[in-house]
């Protein structure tokens, strides 16, 4: 038993959490079934691993940045981060070791339940959600039913997490096709909650294309500005620069020297920005180059394997598709989250942190979605949404989990609180009955097939009209 729970551990480990392993396997897969020749089977699947080790590149690159802007922020405004007495690294080592198995027969079972349904589509391939995900349905599990033992948490977790991973991508789905135009690839991506807000929050707010972000007019002066790589650079570092006017000098001064210790602040705050705009540069190519192969790749999967099916991916690969409205929705979530901050503070509610790499991540999201359908209206829209989103979601979430791993609330995205929450609620009553936990996935997957049978029937419906029309004609 120690020896498969080890090698489940291992490939939980070595491959889900993986994504360029994960992608490069996928692709090799997809290639191999379409019976292509040996050097497009190594040429494909290599430039696909390559594709995503650079959008990775890219990732690290901004997101180190970003870090360091969360530090000059907190220091400008004065606040501390809060403090708890469990954090999610005691969680991790304890109840949250049986993450990887979950993890791991969590997909299983996802992939099931994409072969058996027709209407379920799309794979869930975003390997680090894979991850977090687990951990907030480990740590809500937890919270919910109090110590839970090993079997009854893999289980459980497993199952509310294959009927998340199997349906997320279908309820973002009609949106996600006015986003990037085609339906050949799916969103699997923990922002989708603050996607739908944006995207039919925002219908009637503009026009898609008359207000669509990137085809705004600008003052020739101004044009430089409809390059996203400028208006990145010029935007955060103006914002980086008068932050750091107000921050602590020791603050600014130790994120400088773990950069360079000969170098000044102010030319550090400058580089800061240029290296963020590079690395949104960096993902960008990324995406670009391992779509190229993924997508075509996968129609072997979808031909051989999985019947129908389509790749769920991260979330940047819909920031090619409207670069300006991704800064656009960014810029929106950051002013709303700085404005709650200080509302948080003059009433004493809670101390708000800063997530940058969520408000980045989540706001450019939820800018593209609103951007889809109302223009840089829907981008703003989306924005100011994730910002409320995040802000008072970190401020319930604190409490909600205070006895295992209180930082996700900081480190969340919107669909983190909607799936805890929903989970956490449910195990309220459910707690108080014996082998109430038993009940839970029941109740999980029963709605989930429910719903797939149910978009099954409708897809179905007009194929069946069409052919009773044209026997009708056939017989005339």
């Amino acid at each position: 038993m120690d020896a498969t729970q080890d090698v489940v551990v291992w490939i939980a480990d070595n491959v889900f959490s993986q994504v360029p392993i994960l992608i490069g396997l996928i692709t090799l897969a997809g290639l191999v079934a379409q019976r292509k020749a040996v050097e497009d089977v190594v040429g494909g699947t290599l430039r696909a691993t390559v594709g995503v080790v650079v959008l990775l590149i890219g990732i690290d690159i901004f997101t180190g940045g970003l870090s360091s802007f969360q530090e000059i922020v907190s220091s400008a405004v004065g606040l501390d981060a809060p403090s708890a007495d469990n954090t999610l690294n005691d969680f991790l080592a304890g109840a949250g070791s049986r993450v990887p198995l979950v993890i791991a027969f969590g997909f299983l079972l996802h992939l099931i339940l994409v072969r058996i349904f027709p209407a379920a589509r799309y794979v869930y391939l975003t390997g680090h959600l894979l991850f977090w995900m687990s951990v907030v349905v480990a740590a809500t599990l937890v919270e919910a039913f109090g110590e839970v033992d090993a079997v009854p948490l893999v289980v459980v977790g497993s199952v509310v997490l294959a009927c998340y991973w199997t349906l997320q991508p279908l309820w973002i789905a009609p949106l996600m096709r006015r986003v990037v135009g085609t339906s050949d690839f799916g969103l699997a991506h923990t922002t989708s909650v603050v996607n739908l807000a944006a995207g039919y929050g925002a219908k009637r707010l503009g026009d898609p294309e008359e207000h669509d972000t990137e085809k705004l007019k600008l003052p020739r002066q101004l044009s430089f500005f409809k390059d996203v790589t400028v208006s990145t650079a010029l935007v955060i570092g103006v914002i980086m620069l008068v932050a750091m006017v107000f921050a602590d000098h020791d603050v600014v001064a130790e994120q400088a020297a773990a950069y360079d210790e000969s170098i000044s602040p102010w030319a550090w705050g400058f580089i800061a920005a240029l290296r963020f705009a590079a690395g949104i540069a960096i993902l960008l190519y990324g995406v670009r180059m391992f779509l190229a192969e993924i997508v075509p790749a996968f129609k072997g999967i979808s031909d051989k394997i999985i019947p129908n099916s389509r790749p769920a991916l991260d979330v940047p690969t819909i920031f090619p598709k409207a670069p300006t409205a991704v800064m656009v929705g960014f810029l929106a979530t950051t002013a709303t989250f700085l404005v709650l901050m200080g509302v948080f503070a003059a009433t004493g509610w809670f101390v708000l942190v800063p997530p940058m790499i969520m408000l980045f991540f989540g706001g450019g999201a939820a800018g593209a979605f609103g951007n889809a359908v109302a223009g840089w209206r829907g981008a703003v829209f989306g924005g100011v949404v994730n910002g409320f989103v995040l802000g008072f979601g970190q401020w319930i979430g604190w409490q909600l989990y205070s006895d295992t791993a209180p930082e996700l609330a900081t480190l969340a995205d919107a669909d983190w609180y909607a799936v805890g929450w929903l989970l956490m609620a449910a195990g309220e009553p459910l707690s108080a009955m014996p082998g109430g936990i038993w009940v839970l996935p029941a109740i999980v997957l029963a709605a989930t097939v429910g719903v797939l049978l149910a978009l099954g029937r409708r897809e179905r419906r007009p194929t069946e009209t069409v052919d009773a029309d044209t026997a009708a004609a056939e017989e005339k």
